[in-house]
């Protein structure tokens, strides 16, 4: 069975759940929030265990580990949510074989849901997606075209409760620029802050954030992203609004830190899915992280929470006089850019340490 991502959270409060999901596309708004449904429908059926499994760059899901677990009773529970996360949407050989074989005989006791970053069907589907789609649901979250994104957006405010004209809705589609978490992230503010009444265009721009202005998470999400033109951008932002730079360093610094520690146990061949969880970093961020770690080896981000140190030194006017910028904006941009574009890190001071 296919179904649309949006179908989905319906299809599921109608019945047990089915015995293998593959939730899979380039969207990664939606590819979240579908197995986020399933996981909800999971817990609400009383299934309380959950196995993950997950490919790590070129490391592969342990298979025979994998696969005794479909045949192993449960610790904790009579049922169990199985998930394999695969970014690229291929299990290759072996992993295929053992999806098809668990598809071929799956146990009562046990729910797959395979969660893919990629998907294409003439370069990921095979017998085991076919398998998948025999036995359950087969969920693909396009990315949103163009013209459909006025009629995503509105859909998501009605379903909070919010009442929006066309060319309210069509302002909110213009802010976003096709990204869709940030829309589901003003979403979730207008919830907050419409007061149940109905807005139209004027009202809407007053709500919503200019592009110029932009908060502190924003910012962090831009850098660990590679996007540097937006990390200048927002600090202009953040500035021209009197933010001052300590404020903003605590996220920094707290950020860098965790990127160092993912860093450092990835170099050393450990566990991420375990780290990422011992950093209380939630599902939906880990793809910024492991885009971040990409571009940087541990060595960097220990030089980078130095560098956080010394953009708060200069903020305080403790800055070392012919070695560091005399303005902290301009280190702290110095800084962020680094960590968006490894070219930039020639911009910090002391950049032969990062």
């Amino acid at each position: 069975m296919e179904l649309k991502p949006e179908q989905l959270a319906g299809h599921l409060a109608n019945g047990p759940l089915r015995p293998a999901y593959l939730i899979a596309g380039p969207e990664a708004l939606r590819v979240l929030e579908a197995a986020d449904a399933v996981r909800a429908a999971a817990r609400a059926q009383g299934v309380s265990e959950r196995e993950v499994f997950e490919a790590e760059g070129q490391r592969e899901p342990d298979w025979n580990a994998m696969q005794a677990s479909f045949r192993a009773p449960g610790l904790f529970s009579s049922r169990r949510l199985i998930e394999l996360r695969l970014p690229s949407g291929k299990p290759g050989k072996e992993g295929a074989a053992v999806l098809a074989e668990f598809c071929e005989d799956p146990p009562a006791d046990v729910t797959l849901m395979v969660v893919a970053g990629d998907w294409s069907m003439k370069q990921h589907g095979g017998k085991w997606s076919d398998a998948i789609g025999r036995i359950g649901v087969i969920s693909v979250c396009w990315a949103i075209k163009p013209h459909e994104l006025a009629g995503w957006i509105e859909r998501r405010l009605r379903s909070h409760g919010i009442s929006a004209d066309n060319a309210a809705v069509q302002v909110l589609a213009d802010r976003v620029e096709g990204n869709l978490l940030a829309a589901a992230q003003e979403v979730d503010k207008l919830a907050l802050l419409s007061d149940g009444q109905p807005l139209d265009a004027p009202r809407m721009q007053q709500l919503v954030a200019d592009a110029a202005r932009f908060d502190v998470f924003r910012l962090l999400d831009s850098a660990m992203n590679g996007q540097g033109v937006q990390v200048s951008r927002m600090l202009a932002g953040l500035r021209a609004e009197g933010v001052a730079v300590p404020a903003l360093l605590g996220m920094v610094v707290m950020e860098l830190q965790r990127c160092a520690a993912l860093a450092q146990v990835a170099a050393q061949g450990g566990n991420m899915a375990t780290e990422f969880k011992a950093q209380r970093i939630w599902d939906s961020k880990q793809a910024v992280y492991r885009r971040a770690l990409q571009r940087h080896d541990a060595r960097h981000w220990e030089a980078f929470v130095a560098q956080a140190g010394r953009v708060d030194r200069i903020a305080k006017g403790r800055g070392r006089p012919g070695h560091d910028p005399a303005d902290a904006w301009l280190a702290l941009e110095r800084l962020l850019l680094a960590v968006a574009e490894p070219r930039a890190t020639r911009l910090l001071a002391g950049a032969g340490r990062a």
